[in-house]
């Protein structure tokens, strides 16, 4: 008789899967649902990589940065890092912050497209960074944000401290960072951390139809526009002003500009294609 064969084992899924759509939008998302999405090094690397893409890609106009399972980020998977190949010494867990966390928030913050966090569940430590460094934040009903670092005496890393003042004031982020209570998706909402809050079954949905508007939009404006209001934070007056006028200059040399004030004149609806 002859012998079946054994079924073929499936290949693993990817860490951090990618898809990019036809309307341009970069789908990234985090894919550890086993471990709730803690971030090992190798993700973190590769979500780096898939954000300066994004920037460099004129067919990508949008980004979703998202999560399987039941967790959007459950915070850092140290297991995840490199071996240390000697005894630490100081500077060495600066320097690992710099290049590590901070990196990967600096990459959200720095990536000329706009992003989206559609946060799926628990985002804890530099998981819930990595959400309020995004440019809007959708979440789940059932999703918690959590500042995770006071319960195993640590300090906030990944630019938790230079954020949450800046998205809720310094009391509101004292209260959060000082107790680590785990934040509702309904409290986020009301304190500002979140754009809109939506059933879990709806996330996907709102995720890719704010997704599209912006891909539809004039993507060097929406660039110009996220390094305005981002470096505004830090500026002085005349700084904030002079980095208004400079940015309207050089949005003006491009198709979309003309196009926008063209449709105006016409009265018809502008076809914007990014550049």
């Amino acid at each position: 008789m002859p012998v079946s064969a054994e079924p073929a084992e499936e290949a693993p899924q990817p860490a951090v899967l990618h898809r990019t759509t036809p309307d341009g939008v970069s789908w990234i998302t985090l894919n550890r649902p086993e471990a709730m999405n803690a971030v090992t090094w190798e993700q973190r690397e590769r979500v780096i990589a898939l954000l300066a893409d994004a920037s460099a890609d004129p067919a990508v106009r949008a980004v979703v940065l998202t999560a399987t399972g039941r967790g959007f980020c459950a915070g850092a998977n140290l297991r995840g890092a490199p071996a240390q190949t000697r005894e630490r010494v100081p500077g060495d867990v600066a320097r690992t912050i710099r290049l590590g966390a901070q990196r990967l928030i600096a990459a959200v913050l720095d990536c000329e497209k706009p992003v989206i966090a559609a946060v799926n569940g628990t985002a804890a430590g530099i998981g819930a960074h990595l959400a309020f460094a995004c440019d809007l934040v959708l979440a789940a009903d059932t999703a918690t944000f959590i500042e995770v670092f006071v319960r195993r005496g640590l300090v906030p890393d990944g630019g938790g401290a230079y954020l949450l003042p800046r998205l809720v004031g310094p009391q509101r982020a004292k209260e959060l960072m000082f107790f680590g209570d785990a934040l509702t998706a309904a409290d986020a909402e009301r304190m500002g951390l979140v754009n809109r809050v939506v059933p879990e079954a709806e996330l996907a949905g709102l995720a890719a139809a704010w997704a599209g508007r912006l891909a539809c939009g004039p993507t060097r404006a929406i660039a110009l526009t996220k390094q305005l209001v981002n470096d505004s934070l830090t500026a002085d007056r005349a700084t904030a002003f002079a980095a208004e006028a400079a940015a309207q200059e050089i949005n003006m040399t491009t198709r979309d500009a003309n196009e926008g004030v063209a449709s105006f004149v016409e009265r018809r609806t502008p076809e914007y294609r990014g550049y």
